[in-house]
């Protein structure tokens, strides 16, 4: 029989001495504490690497399947007749229309973790596991994300009554040729980012958060042109330039990079062709198309049109406002861990990262997409089958 304070004796262990550095002010789970690390691990490895959750219109849905935005078109101004009644105008004026986001299936990434793996293992396998869970949740979501504001830009506002229609998409063609090189080329770049500041005043979007994404070539094109073309703007130079992280603006557009923008039909870049890039190799199996999982009404588990694959083979940049696509969340980006009588069947734990999100666009005007070729990439439908 133990007795408090007095030692088992058949573990020779004090109870009371020992320091159990998982819990919380020594009660409670064993393993409490680290949980808490694993998913700040987690969460680190899926903020470090999205960027359009942060660029869009983010919603948090509770109590329902789907949010609601409403659109608020314009109305006119006229002069008063003395004596005569204010009502409205005749018009009916402003006209409204909604758009409605729907919440995609739960979005899982998962790793089962053998207890022996790290007992042998000399790093952290959990840390280096749960960031590499983070980064495949964001590379999911902002290519959804993505996808969505490409789709905005080639469609009319959805507020159209008569004598109130409300401006729609843009695209502006990037060069004069029809080589994908012209994706590349600097100066055809800088024409295309004021044409599109342009059209954007021109449909009244607000010049706060203006934004873009384009591939890493593209970005270093145009960073080895600074200083010679007298068009970009510099924040700051040297290492923090070379970064990419969205240093560098074109007509108050502030630009970011990713390899997650859909880009003449594949993801981040594109080798060989006619596009004037070099396949470095051995690039993996993570550059190129996604076909497999973001067909729009092809996936089990997506309730929103994303498109189909081929909806994007011109496409080389986007350019937008925060208004341009919404993003609603049911469940944030989060971390699940077996334990107890799971982990000792089974000598190991399931990591699991999960979401529950959908995207959209909101307001067309905000969105731009860059393309290359003698033909705008047509629109794709807003219902099932998409661009069939």
């Amino acid at each position: 029989m133990a007795y408090p304070g007095s030692f088992d004796h058949q573990s020779n262990v004090n109870p009371a001495q020992l320091t159990r550095g998982g819990q919380l002010n020594a009660a409670g789970d064993a393993r409490a504490l680290y949980l808490k690390l694993f998913s700040g691990e987690m969460f680190k490895g899926f903020q470090n690497n999205t960027i359009a959750r942060d660029l869009v219109m983010k919603r948090t849905l509770k109590g329902g399947k789907s949010l609601q935005f409403v659109y608020t078109g314009r109305t006119t101004a006229e002069y008063h007749v003395p004596g005569q009644s204010i009502l409205g105008n005749d018009q009916g004026a402003p006209p409204v229309a909604e758009k409605t986001i729907t919440c995609d299936d739960l979005l899982i990434s998962s790793a089962f973790v053998y207890e022996l793996d790290e007992v042998l293992s000399h790093y952290d396998l959990r840390s280096e596991i749960s960031r590499k869970i983070g980064y495949a949740l964001a590379e999911k979501y902002d290519r959804l994300i993505f996808r969505q504001i490409a789709k905005g830009a080639r469609q009319a506002s959805p507020v159209a009554k008569a004598d109130f229609v409300e401006p729609g998409g843009t695209q502006v063609r990037v060069g004069t040729s029809v080589n994908e090189s012209d994706a590349f080329d600097s100066a055809a770049l800088v024409n295309a980012f004021y044409d599109a500041a342009a059209a954007m005043d021109e449909k009244g979007v607000s010049g706060d958060g203006r934004v873009a994404v384009l591939n890493p070539r593209q970005y270093y094109s145009l960073i080895q042109a600074v200083g010679t073309n007298g068009l970009i703007n510099r924040d700051v130079t040297g290492t923090a330039l070379q970064s990419g992280q969205g240093i560098i603006e074109i007509a108050g557009i502030k630009i970011y990079k990713s390899m997650n923008i859909p880009f003449l039909g594949n993801y981040g870049t594109k080798y060989g062709g006619t596009t004037g890039v070099t396949n470095p190799g051995n690039t993996g199996s993570f550059v190129g198309s996604d076909t497999a999982l973001e067909d729009g009404g092809g996936v089990t588990g997506m309730n929103n049109n994303y498109g189909e694959q081929n909806a994007f083979d011109t496409t080389c940049g986007l350019i937008f406002q925060r208004e341009a696509a919404g993003v609603v969340e049911a469940i944030a980006p989060q971390v699940q861990v077996t334990s107890g009588d799971v982990s000792v069947i089974y000598q190991g734990d399931v990591i699991l990262g999960r979401l529950a999100m959908g995207a959209d666009f909101l307001n067309p005007a905000a969105c731009v997409e860059l393309y290359t070729g003698a033909t705008a990439p047509s629109a794709f439908g807003t219902t099932y089958p998409a661009n069939t």
